[in-house]
């Protein structure tokens, strides 16, 4: 078990490694700011196509996996009604730092949505065998880097201070561990409920890419926003066939 939480920890923390490489790097440039938010949306994008449901489709059924995408876009869309008030309550232009307040804790919240049921995969690899739990502790590492800096760099752009964006970070790692010790809990009950927790996090990332990053990244500069997108997107693509 303690195996279980050690590996879950240290995939999580690697969200704060990507949130520390955006704060030491510079104020970025408009064609850095487009390249950023279309690698955060490839990266999404591809996690959801290639992870969240074909996983949530193997673990339950097709009516389960729609029933948890669309849970996760209407929560993503409650919250984002809630936070262009809390936000932007008068000053909705793009180019307010309201706005990327806005979009760095949505995406915070989708990330961390996601790394629950990636903290259930690990303590289930590790139930299966204790190779295939490391493995998927690495994979869930390595794509937690870009994530964090998907993160990291809409706060930065909002001006929140860097401390703050680093314990957010924290947070959302800690959601790893907490999903392992649920996969714990659940393992041996019902992979249903797994099922649909992995179409809730699809449905929430879906959610952030189509209405925050693509359409922002695309704003700024659509060529960098496709090159973006793609070396995210082959990345992810890259993980999973190593996984």
């Amino acid at each position: 078990m303690a195996e279980i939480i050690i590996s879950s920890i240290v995939a999580g923390l690697a969200t704060c490694f990507g949130c520390l490489i955006v704060m030491l790097v510079g104020n970025p440039k408009e064609k850095s700011i487009s390249v950023m938010f279309g690698l955060a949306a490839g990266i999404m994008l591809a996690v959801v196509v290639l992870d969240l449901l074909p996983s949530s489709l193997e673990q339950g059924s097709p009516r389960q996996a729609a029933m948890g995408f669309s849970i996760g876009v209407i929560i993503m869309l409650a919250l984002d009604l809630v936070l262009s008030q809390v936000f932007s309550p008068q000053n909705r232009a793009s180019d307010s730092k309201a706005y990327f307040l806005k979009m760095g804790y949505l995406v915070a919240i989708g990330i961390a949505l996601h790394d629950l049921p990636e903290g259930i995969a690990i303590a289930a690899g590790y139930s299966a065998q204790q190779h295939l739990g490391l493995v998927i502790a690495l994979a869930i590492g390595l794509h937690n880097i870009p994530e964090g800096m998907a993160t990291a760099t809409p706060l930065k752009i909002g001006g929140v201070a860097p401390f703050k964006i680093l314990f957010l970070n924290v947070i959302v790692s800690l959601f790893t561990p907490i999903g392992a010790l649920i996969g714990l809990v659940l393992v041996n009950i019902s992979p249903d409920r797994i099922a649909l927790l992995l179409a809730v996090a699809a449905g929430a990332m879906t959610f952030i890419v189509k209405n925050e990053l693509l359409p922002e990244s695309r704003r700024r500069h659509p060529n960098y926003s496709t090159m973006g997108g793609v070396i995210g997107f082959l990345f992810i693509l890259s993980l999973s066939i190593f996984h």
